[in-house]
């Protein structure tokens, strides 16, 4: 794996974690991880684990994703997962949010359609940072 790729799962963990304690110890919030198993293939298009991370409080459900960086797909297949997790638990999240530092410009205005909302820092990717 990349020195780059590692730091980026590294940094993710980090800010989840961090996350959690501050809004569990400072809030009196529920900070979860959910693993459910997609049997349909609803997410990935074939049957698989399905991850999400899930802020409750008072019957408040936040949906939130942390990405080293976000691209147009990462915010198809966030929207997807919220969906399959709300079908499943037949909940509604209140609110859908994705934190990345690096965003590509495509990514932004799809999560903007789809209602979800970004923090990013100040550097905005364009489209040639995500090809291969």
């Amino acid at each position: 794996m990349a020195r780059w790729a590692r730091w980026g799962i590294f940094s993710e963990q980090s800010f989840r974690n961090a996350l959690k304690d501050i809004l569990e110890k400072s809030f009196g919030v529920q900070v979860l991880n959910i693993n459910e198993y997609d049997a349909q293939g609803e997410v990935f298009g074939r049957p698989d684990q399905v991850e999400i991370d899930l802020i409750i409080k008072n019957g408040t459900m936040i949906a939130c994703e942390i990405k080293s960086s976000l691209s147009k797909a990462d915010v198809n297949l966030f929207e997807r997962k919220v969906r399959f997790y709300e079908k499943l638990q037949h909940r509604q999240a209140t609110r859908l949010i994705v934190i990345s530092p690096m965003i590509d410009k495509r990514a932004s205005a799809l999560a903007q359609q789809l209602g979800i909302q970004v923090f990013h820092g100040e550097y905005d990717l364009d489209e040639k940072a995500f090809e291969k």
